[in-house]
């Protein structure tokens, strides 16, 4: 019999779900919401404006808004370490009367945030950088955008893109255009945006490429229902696979938009026998080999690979991973230092881990570099 394993929501649909609940007038509720720092830290965040509710209850979360127009709030917004929140936030504050202050804990302060500043800035927005060019804390003043064709650079960070794209809805006409410039990363992340989007009755596509298309509107549903994350699937995944017993998660399955539900097929490509339809994913782990993969598409499963890797017959290369080095920590150094601290030989390059078959492993204390 497989063991079951109960997954908690998807934090990145949660994050996206509490900004769309916070566009719709009346109640929203975001069911099966996944609760931790960075969810709270955004909701407690959009509470503070003038004109929106925001509570946690036993289905995940409940925002209502009240009236058209918000407050900016009178404090400012600390957002910790949570990029998404704090991306996704800035974007948001634009439509609220007055000025809000974003800001976060000393890493995320060095965090790139300079392309979504300068495509909100062609925009007609007024930020103010309040320590670093680009970086925050920002003071981002709330007023109308009229242009209906917004650039992003899209090279850094999906995130930016997404922020765009749902402040894109709500703009007083339309369509808007977005142009992507550049390579576009972790594409993955924007197609999950498009699929909730669409999920709520907002009309946003693909037009080519490198162009979305988005008709403004309200989100027209009242219960945003959020699919188990798929990203914290891959520990019960990768524990399977080492273990060479079989795990089974429900309610999600190949269908969905998520990227990182890609990790399960990455640990088929290595030995494991991979089932994912009809509502649910199955893993039974098998003798492991080394592969080499481009995680660019799923960069948040590089640490659970990793700690497959060791018990693979083989090494495995992961590659195309540079912006690892730019989220809460350096991930990069992180898992090779750590991963040496246990026994295992680690080589790493600028955008690459490669990671040797272990034999055996020695006890070590392990630092997480406050990044979750």
């Amino acid at each position: 019999m497989p063991f079951l394993a109960q997954v908690p929501g998807s934090k990145s649909y949660t994050s996206r779900a509490l900004i769309l609940a916070a566009m719709r007038s009346g109640t929203t509720v975001v069911d099966h919401g996944n609760v931790c720092d960075d969810t709270l830290r955004l909701a407690r965040a959009l509470d503070s404006f003038g004109g929106l509710h925001v509570e946690q209850d036993e289905r995940g979360f409940r925002v209502t808004r009240v009236g058209t127009r918000l407050e900016a709030p009178r404090a400012e917004c600390d957002m910790g370490g949570a990029g998404t929140a704090a991306r996704l936030l800035m974007a948001f504050a634009t439509l609220a009367k007055g000025s809000t202050v974003v800001t976060g804990n000393e890493r995320l302060c060095e965090r790139p945030m300079g392309d979504l500043i300068q495509a909100l800035t062609a925009l007609g927005v007024r930020i103010e950088c309040l320590r670093a060019k680009d970086r925050l804390p920002v003071r981002i003043h709330g007023g109308p955008i009229t242009a209906r064709t917004w650039s992003i650079a899209g090279s850094t960070s999906s995130q930016f893109v997404t922020a765009l794209l749902l402040l894109a809805s709500q703009q007083q006409e339309g369509p808007v255009r977005i142009e992507v410039t550049g390579e576009q990363v972790s594409r993955p992340y924007v197609d999950m945006t498009l699929a909730l989007l669409q999920k709520v009755g907002i009309r946003a596509r693909r037009e080519g490429a490198t162009t979305f298309v988005v008709d403004p509107g309200q989100p027209t549903c009242d219960v945003v229902a959020v699919e188990p994350d798929a990203s914290a699937m891959s520990y019960f995944l990768a524990a399977a696979a080492i273990t060479e017993t079989t795990v089974e998660m429900s309610g999600i399955d190949q269908t969905s938009a998520q990227g990182d539900l890609g990790f399960a097929f990455a640990l088929g490509r290595m030995g494991c026998k991979v089932e994912a339809t009809f509502g649910r994913v199955q893993l039974t782990g098998g003798r492991l080999q080394g592969i080499e993969l481009d995680m660019d598409a799923m960069p948040d499963m590089v640490l659970s690979l990793a700690l497959v890797a060791p018990f693979a017959s083989g090494p495995t290369r992961i590659k195309n991973i540079a912006r690892l080095r730019l989220k809460e920590s350096d991930r990069l150094y992180a898992a090779a230092t750590e991963l040496a601290r246990l026994g295992v030989r680690v080589e790493q390059g600028p955008d690459w881990l490669r990671i040797h078959p272990a034999r055996s492993f020695q006890s070590a204390r392990i630092e997480t570099y406050a990044d979750h």
